[in-house]
């Protein structure tokens, strides 16, 4: 798993039916984008530092060169 600043981090329910988890991937902790990520929850608006498991997927966006969020 890889991602960069601005991705979105989606996290699966582990039960049918059950809703995902999703936000804004803030921080990169290793320069080849690899975990730990922290990420900023759409659910809550808190921040947290996230070592994705397996029922979690990145959703990679187009960003603009130079731009910093």
């Amino acid at each position: 798993m890889y991602a960069t600043v601005g991705d979105r981090l989606v996290v699966h329910s582990s039960t049918v039916g059950g809703p995902d988890r999703d936000g804004e991937i803030l921080e990169v902790r290793h320069t080849d984008g690899t975990p730990p990520y922290v990420v900023r929850w759409e659910d809550t608006g808190r921040e947290s530092l996230v070592f994705p498991g397996p029922d979690a997927t990145v959703q990679h966006f187009e960003h603009e060169p130079g731009r910093q969020t």
